[in-house]
């Protein structure tokens, strides 16, 4: 309930003395007063609101009247310009009633509680008195109310005990009839219960000695019971203990075996290949050496030196990448994103995977080299569903490893003497697999031999 103190308005616009409420608003007045306000309040625009109440310009004017209640209350005392144009309103909606308050003549018939609420609002000349009269006419009606319904309520009560004295009266009668019918079956259970005790008395001796003798059994079982159990249990831990240090033996043996078996047989593919290749680099004659072929001169058609130096090619050349995936067991290593946002960085992640896997399909498919290609996990809001292409490895960091992370552990796992070239224009990635033994190159090269393909 909203109390109103000093800062009430001016009674009327001749200036007279301000009338204050020196009471709170009766309840019903205030509801009404709010029910007004709420129903005028759709009429306003937002910047016609104080700004305490903008925030419920949409609100229906059930919820306004629910939930802005009190502070459209607060703002009507307070803010004589939101409570002018709030009293523009009512005038619209009820112009007779207005007119009537503010001649100082209200209508007999209405309700005390509708007069009340509008001179609140209008603030006519004698506004206080009609809200104190409609308070007390309020309470004046609640009270009627109350009485009426206190008489409703005493007249139901003595015919409740009327009809439960007459109840009971009768049903006095029946309990006496039944009590002289229970007495005498209550002797002749008497003789009866007496024989069946003395019957119960013998049993419960018989049963006696046949606990006892149960009991015992009972205990050596359980005792007997038990021991198998704690047996059983301790059979039990030494069986699994057993199996699963066989277990891990067996697991030890073969994964120890399965790495050392492949990376030997990796190392060794190598090293035939490359031996294979400076073969046919170096094109040694058989094995037949003459005299007149250790001096030095130049044939004629044989490349000197210089022309050798003039072949070298420049970091940038896409055919220095054709050179490094024609060693044997060549395994390319690709920092993704490093790849395709140096690239093609406009499109979407999922484009630029798309394009870089499928130029590494078909480069793969031209050298015959073993192709990875690493991706940041980081970047995924979602597991990807992702088919790779034929002869690309394609990986994700997992969550707390970088992709960078992923490809040092990837160099790390080659056996030593394996060429291995990786794709990244990172300088720490760079660096540290150079330190691993691999062959950095930067992300251009793989993009203008790409465009190639």
């Amino acid at each position: 309930m909203v109390e109103h103190a000093s800062g009430a308005e001016p009674a009327g616009p001749a200036g007279d003395a301000a009338e204050v409420l020196d009471r709170p608003l009766p309840e019903g007045v205030r509801h009404k007063v709010v029910a007004l306000v709420s129903d005028a309040f759709g009429g306003l625009t937002v910047a016609e609101l104080p700004s305490q109440l903008r925030q419920y310009a949409r609100f229906t004017p059930t919820r306004r009247a629910k939930f802005a209640g009190n502070a459209m209350a607060a703002a009507l005392e307070g803010d004589p310009l939101f409570r002018q144009r709030i009293g523009e309103k009512l005038r619209e909606a009820q112009p007779e009633l207005s007119r009537a308050l503010e001649s100082g003549s209200p209508p007999a018939a209405a309700d005390p509680v509708d007069v009340a609420a509008a001179a609140y609002v209008l603030r006519p000349a004698g506004w206080v008195k009609l809200v104190a009269a409609a308070g007390e006419e309020a309470l004046r009606a609640d009270a009627e109310r109350a009485d009426e319904a206190a008489q409703r309520e005493l007249e139901r009560l003595r015919e409740e005990l009327a009809h439960a004295r007459e109840h009971t009266k009768s049903e006095t009668e029946r309990l006496r009839t039944e009590l002289e019918a229970a007495r005498k079956e209550a002797d002749v259970l008497s003789r009866k219960l007496r024989s069946a005790l003395s019957d119960v008395k013998r049993g419960e001796a018989a049963l006696r000695r046949t606990n006892a003798e149960t009991e015992a059994l009972k205990s050596d079982a359980a005792a007997r019971v038990t021991a198998a159990e704690s047996e059983s249990r301790r059979l039990r831990t030494r069986l699994g203990e057993a199996e699963a240090s066989v277990e891990a033996s067996r697991r030890a043996v073969r994964e120890g075996r399965s790495i050392e078996d492949m990376r030997v047989r990796l190392l060794l593919d190598t090293v035939l290949e490359a031996a294979q290749g400076l073969r046919r680099e170096l094109a040694l004659p058989p094995a037949s050496v003459h005299p007149a072929d250790t001096v030095d001169a130049v044939e004629p058609g044989r490349m000197t030196p210089k022309d050798i130096a003039a072949r070298a090619l420049s970091e940038t050349d896409p055919a220095l990448l054709d050179q490094l995936l024609e060693l044997p067991q060549c395994h390319l290593v690709v920092d993704g994103y490093n790849v395709t946002k140096t690239g093609y960085p406009q499109m979407p992640l999922d484009k630029q995977r798309l394009r870089l896997l499928g130029g590494l399909s078909m480069l793969a498919a031209q050298t015959g080299a073993e192709v990875t290609c690493v991706f940041d996990g980081a970047e995924l809001l979602a597991p990807v569903l992702l088919a790779p292409p034929r002869g690309v490895r394609v990986l994700f960091s997992k969550a707390g490893v970088t992709a960078d992370e992923l490809i040092r552990q990837l160099v790390r796992a080659e056996p030593p003497g394996r060429p291995v070239v990786v794709v990244s224009t990172d300088r720490e990635v760079a660096d540290g697999v150079a330190k691993s033994g691999a062959r950095p190159v930067a992300s251009l090269l793989l993009l203008k031999r790409l465009s190639r393909v």
